[in-house]
């Protein structure tokens, strides 16, 4: 809730959330997004299957993680980390940096 408050502030006009990988693959296939801030565990699992899928539909991404950097997946490893705690400005200069590329 406090990330959509965030986003919402930020201007973004429509956040949706998926707490599993199934329900993250079923929106892709689903809807169009502009970026996503994608955590590296959904539910307990890694989200390389979310990654993978944004990535063949050139959607830009983030990671928010509480992870290390061993923890990238390797061809990953370019994406900007946001990492956990996070504060509104961390949140702004990630994705000004997402779309700026």
């Amino acid at each position: 809730m406090m990330i959509e408050d965030m986003l919402s502030d930020l201007g973004c006009q429509s956040v949706t959330s998926a707490a599993t990988i199934e329900k993250a693959i079923a929106l892709i296939e689903a809807q169009t997004f502009d970026a996503v801030m994608l955590d590296m565990n959904l539910d307990g699992y890694d989200s390389n299957t979310v990654a993978d899928a944004l990535a063949e539909r050139g959607v830009p991404f983030i990671y928010s993680t509480g992870n290390t950097d061993r923890d990238m997946r390797e061809g990953f490893s370019n994406r900007a980390v946001l990492r956990k705690p996070f504060s509104f400005d961390e949140l702004t200069s990630k994705l000004e940096g997402l779309f700026s590329t």
